[in-house]
């Protein structure tokens, strides 16, 4: 699966690779309409495994099949018992490996005919661009009580037990043209005025719970011209409400002053990309995760995360989503890789889970 491409949008390829294994264990499943809505080929994909029995908590596994795009071309290897990508680009462990894990969870599950309470299996397009696939997928289709992620870049037996909110802000600077060697004192750089916002902003680790960030700027026409137009997207990321009203207001702030100062108009937007949670150790949903984690040899270990998870999507909609780590690391880099061993640990994992979701 890793070989096959699928940036935000794209995941048709892949996510027919994904119902042929569906298929070939002799699962059924369905596809909703949510593709044409967020802008993708594919939608939410939702399998149900039979058996069910009437006791204990059902479950539902969740992955996403996009990854960030790649640079260059894919060439997963396998060198020394780790997976990566030899063509110097990202593998697409984030999230290929929780699919994959996931399939063979259930395969297992299937030919050894394994009793279980209820497991449903998820799997969604744009995750990485903002939930998307999970926003739009109808979470009252699930049976499931409480349900799982595996979207951790950390070492096996870590549980999130929170993850921010994000707030994404658009500015756009609109200044005056000039020729920048004749006349340069009737121009008005937009691109000036953006870098004075930028430089006024706190950035980066805020604090324990709290993010800011400059990701991405455009601007300019000509190297010999006074730009008219400058735009940068930012983002505000936070436990604490507060804090993230906070820091939103003075990004926004930064931008005016900017703008009046630089002699600049300029226009904002703030979207809500997805709402943090927080759960408690003694949640059921993490009291499972530890058992099954101890049931696979695991020790574990709770933390919070600095991202956004199809769990947040779950999570907001109050359907309990705890997010797993599964070994993968750099993910979103050249370096992404993970062990073939994480991989079957993880099959382990998911199938002490659904044991101790039957008995509970």
């Amino acid at each position: 699966m890793a070989a096959i491409p699928s940036p935000p949008g794209e995941e048709r390829a892949v996510a027919d690779r994904v119902l042929a294994e569906l298929d070939e264990i002799g699962l059924a499943w369905d596809e909703d309409a949510a593709g044409p809505v967020v802008g993708a080929t594919i939608g939410n994909i939702l399998c149900r495994l039979p058996g069910r029995e009437s006791e204990g908590t059902p479950i539902f596994l969740c992955a996403h099949l996009d990854t960030v795009p790649p640079a260059g071309p894919i060439d997963p290897i396998v060198e020394e018992g780790i997976v990566r990508n030899a063509a110097g680009t990202i593998l697409g462990a984030d999230d290929k490996s929780a699919v994959a894990v996931m399939l063979e969870a259930a395969r297992r599950i299937v030919t050894e005919n394994r009793p279980h309470a209820g497991v449903e299996l998820l799997f969604t397009p744009k995750e990485e661009v903002g939930l998307l696939g999970a926003y739009a997928f109808d979470h009252t289709r699930l049976e499931a009580q409480l349900g799982y992620v595996y979207d951790q870049a950390a070492p096996i037996g870590e549980v999130v037990l929170g993850a921010p909110s994000q707030k994404a802000i658009q500015a756009r600077f609109h200044g005056r043209a000039s020729h920048a060697g004749m006349y340069p004192e009737e121009g008005r750089s937009a691109i000036f005025a953006a870098s004075r916002a930028i430089a006024d902003m706190r950035l980066g680790r805020i604090d324990h719970q709290s993010s800011a960030n400059v990701g991405v700027i455009t601007g300019g026409t000509a190297r010999n011209i006074v730009p008219e137009w400058c735009s940068f997207e930012a983002e505000a990321r936070s436990r604490d409400p507060k804090t993230l009203g906070t820091l939103v207001q003075e990004m926004l702030d930064a931008i005016g002053f900017a703008a009046s100062t630089s002699d600049c108009t300029v226009e904002t937007e703030i979207e809500e990309s997805y709402r943090g949670y927080t759960l408690t150790e003694d949640a059921p949903a993490v009291r499972i995760a530890t058992e099954g984690l101890r049931g696979a040899g695991y020790k574990p270990t709770t933390a919070f995360s600095g991202g956004g998870a199809d769990a947040n999507v779950f999570n907001e909609r109050g359907l309990p989503c705890v997010n797993l780590a599964n070994g993968m690391a750099d993910i979103h880099t050249a370096d992404e890789r993970i062990a073939v061993a994480d991989l079957e640990g993880m099959v382990e994992v998911t199938l002490a889970i659904v044991e101790a979701a039957r008995e509970t």
